[in-house]
Protein backbone atom coordinates (compact mmCIF):
# COMPACT_ATOMS: atom_id res chain seq x y z
CA UNK A 1 0.00 0.00 0.00
CA UNK A 2 0.96 3.90 -0.62
CA UNK A 3 1.71 5.45 2.40
CA UNK A 4 -0.05 9.11 1.03
CA UNK A 5 0.58 10.69 4.35
CA UNK A 6 3.93 10.44 4.54
CA UNK A 7 4.28 11.64 0.57
CA UNK A 8 1.57 14.49 1.60
CA UNK A 9 4.14 15.16 4.37
CA UNK A 10 7.49 15.32 2.63
CA UNK A 11 5.77 17.64 -0.59
CA UNK A 12 4.74 20.13 2.48
CA UNK A 13 8.88 19.73 3.76
CA UNK A 14 7.60 18.59 7.10
CA UNK A 15 9.01 16.11 9.31
CA UNK A 16 6.95 14.11 11.64
CA UNK A 17 7.70 16.22 14.32
CA UNK A 18 6.37 18.88 12.97
CA UNK A 19 2.99 17.24 11.71
CA UNK A 20 3.36 15.62 15.55
CA UNK A 21 3.34 18.97 16.64
CA UNK A 22 0.65 20.43 14.60
CA UNK A 23 -2.01 18.14 15.38
CA UNK A 24 -1.07 17.68 19.04
CA UNK A 25 0.03 13.77 19.01
CA UNK A 26 3.60 12.43 19.52
CA UNK A 27 6.17 12.17 16.54
CA UNK A 28 6.05 8.07 17.70
CA UNK A 29 1.73 8.13 16.48
CA UNK A 30 2.76 9.66 12.73
CA UNK A 31 5.27 7.31 12.54
CA UNK A 32 3.01 4.26 13.48
CA UNK A 33 0.21 5.51 11.26
CA UNK A 34 2.76 6.01 8.19
CA UNK A 35 3.58 2.83 8.71
CA UNK A 36 0.03 1.35 9.26
CA UNK A 37 0.52 -0.06 12.71
CA UNK A 38 -1.97 2.21 13.89
CA UNK A 39 -5.24 3.09 13.00
CA UNK A 40 -6.47 6.71 13.93
CA UNK A 41 -9.64 8.04 15.30
CA UNK A 42 -11.63 9.66 12.77
CA UNK A 43 -11.05 13.13 14.28
CA UNK A 44 -6.96 12.41 13.79
CA UNK A 45 -7.55 11.87 10.08
CA UNK A 46 -9.60 15.20 9.97
CA UNK A 47 -6.58 16.42 11.92
CA UNK A 48 -4.11 15.39 9.94
CA UNK A 49 -5.92 16.07 6.39
CA UNK A 50 -6.46 20.02 7.27
CA UNK A 51 -2.90 19.98 8.50
CA UNK A 52 -1.63 18.69 5.05
CA UNK A 53 -4.18 20.20 2.83
CA UNK A 54 -5.58 16.67 1.84
CA UNK A 55 -9.30 15.29 1.77
CA UNK A 56 -9.97 12.36 3.60
CA UNK A 57 -9.82 10.21 0.03
CA UNK A 58 -6.36 11.26 -0.54
CA UNK A 59 -5.04 10.07 2.24
CA UNK A 60 -7.45 7.31 3.54
CA UNK A 61 -9.24 5.84 1.11
CA UNK A 62 -8.20 2.12 0.08
CA UNK A 63 -8.31 1.88 -3.55
CA UNK A 64 -8.55 -1.99 -4.70
CA UNK A 65 -5.09 -1.98 -6.35
CA UNK A 66 -3.22 -1.07 -2.92
CA UNK A 67 -5.01 -4.01 -1.23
Amino acid sequence: MINRIKLARMELDLTQQQLADAIGVTRQTINLIEKGNYNPSLKLCLAICYSLNKTLDDLFWIKEEDQ
